[in-house]
């Protein structure tokens, strides 16, 4: 009886574990895909590991064929978006051979390296080498340049440094602003934006350069584009070259100050704010203060006064301000101080200074 359980338990144990192996299955192929893994991007040098990484690359920034150059720029704008890796390129040397690639034949190099340079321009050790380097200069020689993404990248670069004052105050020093005027009106929107942003940086360290190179009728042709962008940096622009006396009588000359008024009721707050701050500027003249008057200044600026925004609020105070000392004005605001008073509790100490000047000055009494 156990003999046979046996003998029955051996065939089953034998039949699981036998197996067939047919002709008709194969191995598998050593072969490999001739294309490369999809992570490698074949317009791209390869990147060394860790330290030996920015060296390789600024060897390859050397060489005399075109696509090595090309290759290890696109490589290098990918590796400075790091911030270690930024300063690393910066202490290597990057900026010397960056301004000698801008001067380069190949429209590509050109792009690469300004975006390059235009990443760096973000670090205090960048701006400090476009200084020492005077790489300022080669990149106001491409303002002219034919490929666009060119010249948004220099643009970009430049609206980085002038951000700064020691870099604003370099680029008045050099002459560029004449040479920014005149490439406003010709610039695609875009570029555009940042020539003014630019001028706006340049004339709050010094007005008069602008000033000489006729920039406000340039300005006020700004005024009036749909681009909101352009319009802020218009009218920010115009804020600073309304501080020096020539800078007012040159607004009132041109007729700007009925142009500001209407800004007062922009959508954009930014627009708001510095045609308010043009006004406030204009009118410490008596010039200004006729034609801010004789536009209807009071009304729009009244409204603007509880503005939840500091600085369309403060900046329409100081104007109201100003326009107060005409004696007509005056008598004008004097049933608006209950207003005025409502922003004396206001959280911000810069809107209760404003708003106390603005009512000692309505209530003076000769």
């Amino acid at each position: 009886k156990y003999g046979l359980m046996w003998v029955l338990l051996e065939q089953k144990l034998y039949a699981a574990c036998s197996f067939e192996i047919t002709p008709t299955k194969k191995m598998a192929s050593p072969q490999t895909s001739e294309q490369p893994p999809p992570h490698i991007d074949p317009t791209q040098a390869p990147v060394a590991f860790g330290s030996w990484a920015i060296p390789k690359l600024m060897l390859e920034l050397q060489d005399a064929e075109l696509f090595p150059r090309q290759r290890a720029l696109a490589a290098l704008c990918d590796l400075v978006h790091d911030h270690e890796r930024a300063y690393e390129a910066i202490l290597s040397g990057c900026m010397e051979r960056l301004k000698v690639l801008l001067q380069d034949e190949d429209d590509l190099v050109r792009v690469k390296t300004t975006e390059v340079l235009y990443v760096l321009a973000s670090h205090s050790l960048g701006r400090d080498g476009f200084l020492k380097f005077d790489i300022v200069g080669r990149l106001a020689n491409l303002i002219e340049d034919p490929v666009n993404a060119c010249r948004k990248n220099v643009h970009q670069a430049l609206n980085r440094i002038a951000e700064f004052p020691s870099g604003a105050v370099f680029m008045v020093s050099m002459g560029l602003v004449p040479k920014l005027v005149l490439k406003v009106s010709d610039e695609e929107e875009s570029i555009r934006a940042l020539i003014l942003s630019t001028l706006s940086c340049c004339v709050s360290v010094n007005a008069l350069p602008a000033l000489e190179s006729d920039a406000v009728p340039v300005l006020r042709d700004q005024l009036s584009h749909p681009s909101p962008a352009i319009r802020q940096a218009a009218t920010s622009a115009l804020v600073g070259i309304s501080v020096p006396a020539d800078g007012k009588m040159k607004v009132c000359e041109e007729h700007l100050l009925p142009i500001l008024v209407k800004l007062l009721s922009d959508d954009e707050q930014g627009v708001v704010a510095n045609a308010a701050g043009t006004i406030m500027n204009t009118a410490v003249i008596t010039k200004g203060k006729t034609e801010a008057l004789n536009a209807g200044a009071i009304a729009p600026l009244l409204q603007l006064v509880v503005s939840e925004n500091t600085a369309v609020c403060a900046n329409a105070l100081r104007a109201l301000t100003v326009l107060a000392e005409v004696p007509r004005a005056r008598a004008q605001l004097l049933e608006h101080v209950p207003l005025l008073n409502t922003r004396l509790t206001h959280p911000n100490t810069i809107i209760q200074r404003a708003a106390s000047t603005a009512i000692e000055v309505i209530s003076w009494k000769p």
